[in-house]
């Protein structure tokens, strides 16, 4: 029996042919990393991907969690600051920001919805680690980019951009050991409850502690990496304990550092990230017992990450696993036009540079965008 195919029935077959030749997950390859400086992989056994490359312009979108703090602000306003650049909205024909809050299920759809609307790459700065992996599924069948960054994703099966936040933890762990060299008490200002930057950050600090030897007693507060909040729980852990023998804190540290004063507290050794308002204070208070460490990565990872999904796009060679280098400054390191910048906002966190990859911003580049949704 012969079967004549209408028109209509040939043009969607032919357009489903059409799709899927570029719907398909990643390739694990053995072939060379098409750039190893900026994509450096995490580690010796981390495993090479390359996708089916398409056609540009791109449609990338940028799905974001939690906004309400000065690093997610700064966050969402390089990626647009980076997407702006010539050279990058040359290959965009599409570029779209979407913050969701704290709630993973809604994070969740909106991934779903631009996988549902044929957006060729998806970043995300993830809310829960462990809670996508049907989406990571759905975005490999369907053929989707999908970077994650900062809070990164537990699997293999996509691409993770982060700097070593455990490492991190670790920093600030060790150097805490070697200024609080009688151990103590310890107030801990910890990130956004259930993502894996603060699951990682406490697990280093917390493991080399225990590891050192001495006495510790810590006492965790939440103050979700925002000045204000971490303001208010180290003002009330203060007030419950009035006295602690060193601080670290995920961010949020001006505020923990302003609370310190007004609390009259004594200034102690203070390990935490890298805002310009922070290490104002560290400079400002050095040799009056507000000893600093000073160490993360600014949130302009967020651009390596949208790099990496435009270059996966071109069906480049890339780890599954990228990690990104710490910028840290220590006491007596402090210096104003160097590291931290006194005419500056207090509000802004300082290493918007990554030069292995190109990317360098001013703030008045970075401070000229939006936090808003587009």
């Amino acid at each position: 029996m012969a079967f004549i195919l209408t028109r209509s029935v040939q043009l969607a077959l032919l357009l489903g042919f059409c799709g899927t030749a570029f719907a398909a997950p990643p390739k694990v390859v053995t072939t060379a990393n098409s750039d190893p400086q900026c994509f450096a992989p995490w580690s010796t056994t981390t495993k090479l991907f390359q996708y089916p490359a398409k056609k540009g312009p791109y449609r990338v979108a940028l799905a974001n969690g939690y906004i309400a703090n000065t690093w997610r602000i700064q966050m969402i306003k390089t990626a647009k600051a980076y997407a702006a650049q010539p050279e990058v909205a040359a290959k965009l024909k599409e570029y779209k920001v979407v913050s969701t809050g704290e709630d993973v299920a809604a994070q969740i759809a909106a991934i779903n919805n631009f996988i549902d609307s044929g957006f060729d790459a998806i970043v995300v700065n993830a809310q829960n680690p462990a809670a996508f992996k049907p989406v990571i599924k759905r975005a490999n069948d369907a053929g989707v980019v999908l970077v994650a960054f900062d809070n990164i994703l537990d699997t293999e099966e996509a691409i993770n951009v982060n700097v070593d936040q455990k490492g991190l933890g670790t920093y600030w762990g060790q150097w805490l050991i070697k200024n609080a060299p009688n151990g103590g008490k310890v107030l801990e200002v910890r990130g956004v409850s259930g993502t894996s930057v603060d699951r990682d950050r406490h697990d280093g600090i917390q493991q080399a502690l225990k590891a050192s030897g001495k006495k510790w007693e810590t006492i965790e507060v939440i103050g979700k990496w925002d000045d204000p909040t971490s303001q208010k729980v180290t003002a009330d852990a203060i007030a419950v304990h009035k006295k602690f023998d060193a601080i670290t804190a995920q961010g949020g540290d001006t505020g923990v550092v302003q609370a310190m004063l007004d609390a009259k507290h004594p200034m102690v050794p203070f390990a935490g990230e890298t805002e310009n308002g922070f290490r104002k204070f560290c400079a400002k208070y050095a040799g009056q017992g507000l000893k600093c460490a000073s160490g993360g990565t600014g949130p302009a990872q967020v651009a390596v990450a949208i790099k990496v999904a435009i270059a996966a796009l071109e069906g480049k060679v890339l780890p599954q696993s990228i990690k990104l280098p710490l910028s840290t400054v220590e006491e007596p390191g402090f210096k104003d036009g160097a590291n931290f910048y006194a005419a500056q906002s207090d509000n802004f966190f300082v290493g918007n540079a990554f030069p292995s990859c190109g990317i360098n911003f001013t703030a008045q580049e970075i401070m000229g965008q939006s936090e808003t949704n587009k």
